[in-house]
């Protein structure tokens, strides 16, 4: 499960993203509310968990957005701001659940650990990666981005959720080599470059953004430009 959290104050984010990944999530972290405008739907997140007052776009404004954009994803707003109508501002604006600062840890787990359940009974678990309009299917083993299916051969799909598992992460073709092929790389062949190139052609090709792509000397990078 994948949990965006965002929170201006480095030390309570911290507190947080420490807590959550020992509980096994993954957790990605911004500051503030620009960047999770964008952040927030380069991912397929489980849950958000947003602070309201944070710079640029406040944490009202910011679910009033992901509720827009994603209506099934659970949003749990955690503030020092606790009067009713805080909560109920919250709660107008979208928000699944409102926690009060200061808190305890275990109150904020068991509040994710509902929140999550719940909105998997809603609307359905699905075992899927989506990251900037590129959808994996992990159960159906298919591609689609946009409109767009694209048609991937078991080695190129095993390479493309290698690269989706691992988004903003420069992969060395060892690294690539080592988990999509389960060998260590022989220098003596070009085998990544190739299926890289692959890959490229049939989710990078005809489109504007483009999602692989190459650190001279080091591997590649899956992120949007």
């Amino acid at each position: 499960m994948r949990i965006l959290v965002v929170e201006d104050e480095p030390k309570v984010a911290s507190i947080i993203q420490s807590g959550l990944q020992e509980n096994h999530y993954e957790v990605d972290v911004v500051h503030d509310g620009r960047t999770a405008s964008v952040t927030a739907f380069q991912n397929d997140y489980d849950l958000y968990i947003v602070d309201i007052i944070i710079p640029f776009i406040n944490g009202i404004d910011l679910c009033r957005l992901i509720r827009q954009k994603r209506p099934e994803k659970p949003v749990l707003i955690l503030t020092a701001l606790g009067t009713t109508d805080d909560k109920l501002q919250g709660f107008d604006a979208g928000a699944n659940d409102y926690l009060v600062k200061p808190f305890e840890f275990r109150e904020l787990l068991a509040r994710v650990k509902v929140l999550i359940k719940s909105s998997a009974m809603k609307y359905g678990s699905t075992n899927k990666i989506v990251i900037a309009g590129l959808e994996l299917d992990l159960d159906k083993k298919t591609a689609r981005r946009g409109e767009v299916v694209v048609g991937l051969t078991s080695r190129e799909f095993s390479l493309l959720e290698y690269f989706m598992r691992n988004p903003g992460r420069v992969l060395s073709r060892n690294d690539i080599a080592g988990k999509v092929w389960d060998t260590s790389f022989d220098f003596g062949t070009n085998v990544v470059d190739v299926y890289v190139n692959f890959l490229r052609k049939k989710i990078d090709k005809g489109f504007e953004k483009k999602l692989i792509h190459t650190r001279i000397g080091l591997g590649y990078i899956f992120r949007e430009e």
